[in-house]
C-alpha cells in the first residue's frame, strides 16, 4: 500500500527548509498526546478595525465576474457583523473609469464585458493606490487592520516564499514588498489578512521581518487566512453570473465568519469553543470542510508549525489513533479532524498512517485527505512546542494564536 504521508510530505518540502531525507529512514516515535492550551484573544481596543479590500484581475481578459461579486458578498457580511459596507476601502480593476473590463458569461454563454457595479469604490487595484493605503495608514489609529484581497497571484519559480498578488495592469506586490509596508506599521496594532488567490500561501511570510522566513517574526501580531498552499492554484475565479454555483475559499470562510451564505441563507454556526464570538480561525475551520473544492487551504500558524516539524515528527504525529488528537484539539481543531475523518470513511479508533485510500479518489476527496493531514499535523506540532518547545517558540504560538482566533473589531 502506497504511504499516506506521501503529501504531507511534498507540503513539508515546500514549506520548509533542510527537509530532503526519506521518510522512511526514521523509525516511528510513539506519542503522548497531552491537552492542547487553548489560546484566546486579546482584548478589543478603543479603536474601530480598518479594512481595506484590493480585488479583480490584472486585465480584462482574467477580471471575471466572481472578482466582483466576492467584494459584494464581503461588503454584506461586514453589515451582517454590524459594521457599515463603506467602512471597507476598496480598490477594484479598472476603479471607476466607465472601462467595459469585468468578464462575464450572459445566458447564452457568450463572453462578455461591462464596467464594474460596486458602489463607493475607493479607486483601481494600482500599486500606487495599494501602496498610498499602507503608507497612510501608520498614522491612521486602528484596532485591527484586515485586507482581504480576491484576485489572482503569480507564482515565483525562483523563490516560491515570495509569490506576488497581480494588480491591475499587472503590476506586482509581493509578500516581501507588503511586509515591508507592514514592517512600518505600529507593532501594537494587528494584522489581519485573508486571501483567496492561486499560490496564496506563500504569505504566510508576513509574519516575518520584510516577509523574509530566514528573518525573526515580527513584534508586530500578524496572521492570514490563505486558500491554499503557495506551491498550489485555487478555485474560484469564474466569468459565471450564479453565485449559488461558487464553491471557492472565500464564500466558505465569509459564510463561517457571518453564519450567512453569499446567497443570504443561514449556514451552521462555527462558533466551535461556544463562547459567542466567531473568530477568524473558526471561519477557517469552516471553509476547510465547507469548501468542497481541491484547495489546500493554510493560515499563518499552520505554516510556521509545519515548518518546524521534522520527518520524525511527521511519523509520529501520522502514527498517533486520530481520537487521540481530537482529544486534545482545540474545538474548531477538533470539529476539522473528525468531520473530514467521517468523510472520507476513516476509523477514528486508528492512526490516520495505514488507512486506505478511496477506491478511484477525485480531486475533492484527495484535498480533503490532505487537509486532514494538515490539521493532525497543527495539533501534534502545536502540542509538541507548549510542552517541549523553547522560549522563543512558546512566544511565536502565543502571538499568532491569539491573532488568529481574534474576530472582526477585536484588536
Amino acid at each position: 500500500m502506497r504511504s499516506h504521508t506521501l503529501p504531507i510530505r511534498r507540503l513539508l518540502l515546500a514549506l520548509a527548509t533542510g527537509v530532503g531525507a526519506a521518510l522512511a529512514a526514521y523509525r516511528v516515535i510513539a506519542a503522548d498526546p497531552t491537552p492542547v492550551v487553548p489560546l484566546s484573544a486579546p482584548t478589543s481596543s478603543q479603536f474601530s478595525p480598518q479594512f481595506l479590500v484590493v480585488a479583480g484581475g490584472g486585465a480584462p481578459s482574467y477580471n471575471e465576474i466572481a472578482l466582483e461579486n466576492n467584494v459584494l458578498y464581503f461588503r454584506r457580511t461586514l453589515t451582517v457583523l454590524g459594521l457599515a459596507e463603506t467602512e471597507a476601502d476598496v480598490f477594484f480593476a479598472n476603479g471607476d473609469s466607465g472601462e467595459a473590463t469585468v468578464r462575464y458569461l450572459n445566458v447564452l454563454g457568450l463572453e462578455r464585458f461591462r464596467p464594474p457595479r460596486i458602489p463607493h469604490l475607493t479607486g483601481a487595484a494600482t500599486y500606487e493606490n495599494v501602496s498610498q493605503w499602507f503608507d497612510q495608514a501608520v498614522d491612521v489609529p486602528a484596532c485591527q487592520r484586515f485586507f482581504y484581497f480576491t484576485g489572482h497571484g503569480l507564482y515565483n519559480r525562483q523563490n516560491p516564499d515570495n509569490n506576488a498578488l497581480i494588480l491591475w495592469e499587472e503590476d506586482l506586490m509581493d509578500v516581501q514588498d507588503l511586509a515591508t509596508h507592514l514592517d512600518a506599521l505600529p507593532p501594537e496594532q494587528p494584522f489581519v489578512t485573508m486571501m483567496a488567490q492561486c499560490f496564496s500561501g506563500s504569505f504566510a511570510n508576513l509574519i516575518y521581518e520584510g516577509g523574509d522566513p530566514s528573518q525573526p517574526v515580527a513584534l508586530q501580531s500578524r496572521c492570514g487566512f490563505f486558500a491554499t498552499v503557495a506551491s498550489r492554484p485555487s478555485v474560484g475565479c469564474t466569468p459565471a453570473v450564479n453565485e449559488a454555483d461558487y464553491q471557492d475559499y472565500s464564500s466558505s470562510f465569509f459564510a463561517g465568519l457571518s453564519g450567512i451564505d453569499r446567497v443570504g441563507q443561514p449556514v451552521a454556526s462555527a462558533d466551535y469553543d461556544q463562547n459567542g464570538i466567531i473568530s477568524y480561525s473558526e471561519a477557517h475551520a469552516f471553509a476547510k470542510v465547507d469548501e468542497e473544492t481541491s484547495d489546500w487551504p493554510i493560515s499563518t500558524l499552520e505554516a510556521w508549525l509545519q515548518r518546524q516539524a521534522t520527518l520524525q515528527d511527521v511519523s509520529r504525529i501520522l502514527a498517533v489513533p486520530l481520537a487521540d488528537w481530537a482529544a486534545v484539539a482545540e474545538p474548531q481543531r477538533r470539529y476539522v479532524i473528525e468531520v473530514l475523518a467521517n468523510r472520507l470513511g476513516y476509523d477514528l479508533a486508528k492512526a490516520y498512517t495505514g488507512q486506505g485510500r478511496l477506491s478511484q479518489e477525485n480531486s475533492v476527496q484527495e484535498a480533503y485527505r490532505v487537509r486532514l493531514e494538515m490539521e493532525l499535523m497543527n495539533v501534534g506540532m502545536t502540542q509538541k512546542i507548549q510542552t517541549r518547545g523553547s522560549e522563543d517558540q512558546r512566544r511565536v504560538l502565543l502571538q499568532i494564536s491569539q491573532c488568529e482566533t481574534s474576530s472582526a473589531g477585536q484588536g
